[in-house]
């Protein structure tokens, strides 16, 4: 085995990758969308985004399956719009991911705050998109290892926390049911979405994995599989324990309303909130990781003469592209506010995935096989989300 074949990883590590991508971000804004925006409905919303990532991944994963290339989005894109949709379609998917983890670094400095007061949010957060660019230049080794060993600091206590929630399930806390509207089961979607975020990011490593096109779909599907049912309970646990109203605000950690719904087991839930600012980190990790590797299989494509030189001559590479990564997310760290990361993130990933998905449209064998449907259910929600987003964006505008 060559040392190149050495540093080639496998469905597993793929798969938590995908993991750790998604539940990171999931666990910081489920309990604030839940207090805000949807109470106990919560519960349909998560389902039914559940099912809509499902469709989009399974979508994905056939794509990577077919073309199990260097450069993802920018592959499938072209398939039906050229070099060009190529391009956009790739780019909205970078900004997307670049927008979101700059809220999950003002995630990470809140987190943090907890066991740094004296630091602000906005210094913590800095730190540690500082740390983890570092850590990230340092190479595949090290990211593999760290996956494995945050996801182990995740799935564990959140399994705890979820079952104590259900433990002190009350149905009264059902009522009301949707004490912010009906129609925000639907609204909410775009920011429940936000929490799986990432469920591609085993198709963005297809130039480091063992047979892509085998493991690609393995890894993508299973992910996605593991942490709907993750978030599913996760949730469920969340409406039926703690009331809605103590979940409302978004700068301070969960463990402070868990506190008051637990206080006889605090030291639980500072390992539960060493489990939600473990996963913010390696949601950031593995994002800015794989980030990196799809903007260098891009540099790679792009015909520009100037791309191609600075590719062969050393300049872009995987160490140069994971700084231009940190720059970028640094940028979005200091511009946006809440509510404009959730809709932003949304709607440049939507476009991306839609973009992408279809794609299998144009495909005859794809389109008279069953699986259609699952494409045109994916593309559906996506669209919805794609005007639930731009509603979001342009309300704040012109009130």
């Amino acid at each position: 085995m060559t040392h190149e074949q050495t540093k080639k990883i496998g469905v597993l590590t793929a798969t938590i990758v995908g993991m750790n991508a998604m539940i990171g971000a999931g666990i910081f804004t489920l309990p604030t969308t839940i207090g805000c925006s949807l109470g106990p409905a919560s519960i349909v919303t998560t389902f039914l985004v559940s099912i809509a990532v499902l469709c989009m991944a399974l979508s994905i994963a056939k794509l990577a399956a077919l073309f199990p290339e260097a450069g993802s989005f920018y592959i499938y894109a072209k398939q039906w719009g050229g070099h060009i949709m190529g391009l956009l379609s790739s780019g909205a998917y970078l900004i997307g991911l670049l927008i979101a983890m700059g809220l999950l670094c003002r995630a990470a400095g809140i987190n943090l705050q907890y066991y740094f007061p004296s630091l602000s949010v906005t210094t913590l957060g800095l730190i540690t998109l500082i740390t983890l660019t570092i850590l990230n230049m340092c190479g595949v080794a090290l990211s593999q290892y760290g996956q494995y060993i945050l996801i182990c600091c995740t799935i564990f206590p959140l399994t705890a926390i979820t079952g104590m929630c259900l433990y002190k399930a009350d149905l009264s806390n059902l009522v009301p049911f949707a004490p912010y509207g009906h129609k925000n089961i639907l609204f909410a979607m775009r920011e429940i979405i936000f929490g799986f975020f990432g469920f591609e990011a085993a198709a963005s490593l297809v130039p480091r994995m063992i047979n892509p096109k085998r493991n690609v779909p393995k890894a993508v599907t299973y992910s996605v599989i593991v942490v709907a049912l993750i978030y599913l309970l996760f949730v469920a646990g969340l409406v039926l324990s703690v009331p809605h109203s103590l979940l409302c605000n978004p700068n301070i950690p969960i463990i402070i309303p868990l506190s008051t719904i637990f206080p006889n087991v605090l030291w639980l839930l500072k390992l539960v909130h060493i489990s939600i600012l473990s996963a913010i980190l390696g949601t950031i990790h593995s994002m800015i990781w794989s980030s990196s590797a799809l903007a260098l299989s891009l540099a790679k494509l792009l015909k520009s003469k100037t791309s191609k030189a600075l590719v062969q001559k050393g300049i872009i590479n995987s160490k140069t592209t994971v700084f231009l990564v940190g720059i970028c997310i640094l940028a979005s760290f200091v511009t946006f506010k809440n509510m404009q990361f959730f809709c932003l993130t949304a709607l440049f990933l939507v476009f991306a995935y839609s973009t992408s998905i279809i794609t299998l449209l144009t495909i005859k064998k794809e389109r008279q096989s069953k699986s259609i449907i699952v494409t045109l259910i994916g593309l559906g929600v996506a669209g919805l989300i794609f005007i639930f987003a731009l509603q979001g964006i342009i309300e704040p505008l012109i009130s």
